[in-house]
């Protein structure tokens, strides 16, 4: 059949923050046909690739996306039209060559992006295949333990909450994809009524976490191991805790300010303060413990708790395979997130992905804040088999079907679905 892009064609929509993102649709000349969403990002590292922003204050309060839906029209689309849906690479790089930037600012990596998740798919659809094994092959067949911020600080809590921006479940001892889904719901519900009892909010951040006042940013994660507890499973033996201070957010003249604690850290002190957390709660990942500039902080935290903890590069790394390398080759971390906006292609995100597993690192795919419904990272994570993912509380729409979307890959799996599990991370949890 033949696969050619027949046309583009690009639209503004509201991600899940309220503000608009672009959505772009793919038609091939054999009929078939897709639709991809762009997310955008709330604490973004410096070197992730640019956002088009219409920058028209009167409209969307500056936000819209028309540059970068016409960057699509009248750029992007002429030079894609006729070329084969299949050859994700060769797109992939004709946009970036197009764009002539080294971070996507011209046409605007949300553009180039849009395009590039939405001939994947119209691809896949093409070959008859599900998105996860048009981008997998034919070996795949690990479900991913997920990831649920069920508390929010930092920035997704609007500054409300704890100074750190993550605290994270993950179900790994549940022995199916589903079970894990169904254990991350309870242990959710379970801190709600635990919250509500208390008289404390119930309202969220952006991620469906939890977001209300506390008194240290080790109060979450005590009130976490409860809720566990109440939901009858085991801290540490069934569901472990990873946290995201996103400690660029809190980083200033070279001290991590702790906000909610009254109190400032050198990265020393920093590192001293996850050692205790490490060593009272059952926290089996840390991501963006240090923050994007402090490479030499990284290193300490890496020699500290590198052997045994996974932690992960978000903001340093922006999901781009140059600075992961530099950070393979300075031994500051053991796995990287990937984000697919951070770096603005498709092929770009599996270059950095599989250059992190090449080192014997981790992988952990992430959404972003301001989402959409667009599922396409469930299926990139089974795709890449990371083992892993986070996208949010197991509530909110935009959040759940990423969730719901792995459930359907289980289905369509069947006998050969595998759970990662414990083995899910690159430091062994006990």
């Amino acid at each position: 059949m033949n696969a050619t892009i027949q046309a583009l064609f690009a639209r503004e929509i509201l991600d899940s923050r309220g503000n608009p993102t672009i959505e772009v649709e793919c038609r091939l000349n054999n009929g078939m046909q897709s639709r991809a969403a762009v997310p955008s990002g709330a604490s973004t590292g410096e070197r992730e690739a640019m956002e088009l922003r219409d920058g028209d204050i009167k409209r969307f309060r500056g936000k819209g996306v028309l540059k970068a839906i016409a960057a699509v029209r009248d750029e992007i689309a002429p030079h894609l039209i006729g070329l084969d849906s299949t050859d994700q690479a060769g797109i992939d790089a004709r946009m970036i060559a197009l764009d002539g930037t080294e971070n996507k600012s011209r046409l605007g990596a949300n553009a180039l992006l849009g395009v590039s998740l939405a001939v994947a798919r119209a691809a896949a659809l093409s070959c008859d295949l599900p998105l996860f094994r048009y981008l997998g092959g034919a070996g795949v067949g690990r479900l991913p333990v997920p990831h649920m911020n069920i508390m929010n600080g930092g920035v997704h809590a609007h500054w409300q909450g704890a100074d750190f921006q993550e605290f994270m479940i993950a179900p790994y001892g549940a022995s199916t994809l589903r079970e894990a889904v169904e254990w991350g719901s309870e242990i959710y519900q379970a801190l709600r009524s635990e919250l509500e009892q208390k008289k404390r909010s119930v309202g969220v951040g952006d991620e469906g976490g939890f977001a209300l006042p506390v008194s240290s940013n080790e109060e979450p994660l005590a009130l976490i191991v409860r809720a566990i507890e109440q939901a009858g499973l085991r801290p540490g033996a069934q569901v472990g805790i990873a946290i995201d201070p996103a400690s660029s957010e809190f980083f200033r003249d070279g001290r991590y300010q702790l906000r909610t604690e009254n109190r400032q850290l050198d990265a020393e002190q920093m590192v001293a303060y996850y050692e205790k957390l490490v060593a009272n709660y059952p926290i089996v990942l840390l991501e963006d413990g240090m923050a994007e500039n402090d490479w030499a902080g990284w290193k300490v935290l890496n020699a500290q708790l590198g052997a045994t903890l996974e932690l992960v590069g978000d903001d340093i790394f922006c999901t781009n395979p140059a600075i992961i390398q530099r950070g393979i080759d300075e031994n500051i971390a053991n796995a990287v997130l990937i984000k697919l906006n951070q770096i603005g292609t498709v092929s770009e995100t599996i270059a950095a992905t599989r250059l992190a597993q090449h080192h014997g690192w981790g992988a952990f795919v992430s959404h972003r804040s301001g989402e959409t419904v667009d599922s396409f990272i469930a299926d990139l994570t089974v795709a890449l088999d990371t083992g892993h993912l986070k996208t949010g509380a197991p509530a909110r729409g935009e959040r759940v079907e990423k969730y719901n979307q792995l459930m359907r890959i289980e289905d369509a799996l069947g006998a050969s679905a595998r759970y990662a599990g414990k083995g899910a991370y690159i430091r062994a949890v006990k």
